[in-house]
């Protein structure tokens, strides 16, 4: 059964998801992170630029070859259920994955912001109707 976790009350959601990345890929382990395309592109931006120390290596889905993908830690893509994708899926978007198959563990990073609050609400309980468990992380005031 998929592991859902929610991160709620974040201020920066794209620095949050930069971070969870990072040390993720540095713990070897491989993600999907799904987001409107906008937020991908921002986020793709982000990944390279902030930390000077740090490369997070990662790639858009769908779109690259499957040897570049099968060897890339971090995937970048609108949606889940793309074939041989990553088995923890980071979810920036509005919508709750319908596809969990293959997903191990689903980590949803939720902003500060009222309307996003609301739709972070919507996902929970689709997920609990689902039948999932879930682990609920406030953030901080630091927002991270």
């Amino acid at each position: 059964m998929t592991e859902v976790e929610f991160h709620t009350g974040v201020a920066d959601p794209l620095a949050y998801a930069c971070r969870l990345l990072r040390k993720a890929c540095r713990a070897g382990v491989r993600v999907i992170l799904t987001a409107p395309p906008a937020t991908l592109t921002a986020l793709d931006r982000a990944l390279w630029t902030f930390d000077v120390r740090d490369f997070v290596p990662h790639v858009r889905q769908p779109g690259a070859s499957a040897a570049v993908a099968a060897r890339t830690p971090i995937w970048l893509a609108p949606q889940a259920g793309l074939s041989g994708a990553p088995p923890v899926l980071v979810n920036l978007g509005s919508d709750a994955p319908e596809d969990l198959a293959g997903v191990e563990r689903l980590i949803e990073i939720v902003s500060d912001d009222a309307d996003e609050a609301d739709r972070g609400r919507g996902r929970w309980r689709a997920y609990k109707a689902r039948g999932l468990e879930i682990v609920h992380h406030r953030s901080g005031a630091s927002g991270g």
